[in-house]
């Protein structure tokens, strides 16, 4: 295609020279993107905005100030707001059909063997711990004798006490105890997540049960407010010896 010759629909226009603009070119763009104004438009000079926060006295016809509409909106923005719950645990039992054999223990005690491996760090939480642990095994008729308190620096050493107490085989189950409250850095993660997969991982190896009685608090008080866990991690670890036990005598019989 020659100079001469345009594509149809083409402006002819001369081809202008290195480091020129084609205007013709420049039009077309404002053009584009600046559109033409219309007919209609009014000089907008002075325009104030209306004051949306005021009412419009035409919507309140019987002039008593009421907005009818203004509150039906209310009510249904509080109808539309989600309902806050409050953290905790969820009520219920299991529902196990009676044609299902069901193995299940309790937290008894008896001629048991106890170990309790409880950290020094924290001491004053760790101390109410244990002495709700003891209190809880006393109720549940564990004889003293028959209990064992390994002391370990803190929580961090918790998963080798509890392996330690449970190769010995002298002991039905190990209750772990101890408090970790966060601080401005990363090192509380790390213990309570060690403390936790280690405490896990002596049951799993042993296969003797490891109860978690082990704090993971923001504060303090919040730690001196659950002190009583150590008894609910006694009954855990009393309910899953019994059900061991219930366990074996069940394959014994079935042998």
């Amino acid at each position: 295609m020659s100079a001469s010759e345009y594509w149809p629909g083409e402006r002819r226009s001369p081809v202008p020279a290195e480091g020129e603009v084609d205007e013709s070119v420049l039009d077309d763009v404002v053009g584009a993107v600046q559109p033409e104004p219309s007919e209609d438009t009014e000089d907008t000079e002075g325009f104030e905005e209306p004051d949306f926060d005021e009412p419009d006295e035409d919507d309140d016809e019987d002039g008593d100030g009421d907005d009818e509409g203004a509150e039906e909106d209310e009510d249904t923005a509080d109808e539309a707001e989600p309902l806050l719950r409050l953290a905790g645990h969820a009520p219920g039992d299991l529902e196990i059909p009676d044609d299902i054999a069901v193995l299940e223990g309790t937290p008894v005690g008896g001629r048991r063997g106890v170990g309790i491996v409880a950290a020094r760090f924290n001491g004053d939480v760790t101390n109410k711990l244990l002495e709700s642990a003891l209190a809880e095994l006393e109720r549940a008729e564990v004889p003293r004798e028959l209990v064992t308190v390994m002391a370990v620096p803190g929580a961090f050493e918790l998963p080798l006490g509890a392996m330690a107490l449970a190769k010995t085989r002298r002991y039905s189950a190990i209750v772990a105890l101890g408090c970790v409250i966060r601080g401005e850095t990363a090192h509380f993660e790390y213990v309570a997540g060690e403390a936790a997969s280690g405490l896990q991982l002596a049951a799993l190896e042993t296969g003797v049960p490891v109860a978690f009685g082990v704090l993971t608090v923001d504060t303090l008080e919040q730690a001196m407010a659950r002190a009583d866990k150590g008894a609910e991690a006694v009954r855990s670890a009393l309910e899953m010896a019994d059900l061991f036990g219930r366990l074996r005598a069940a394959a014994k019989a079935a042998s």
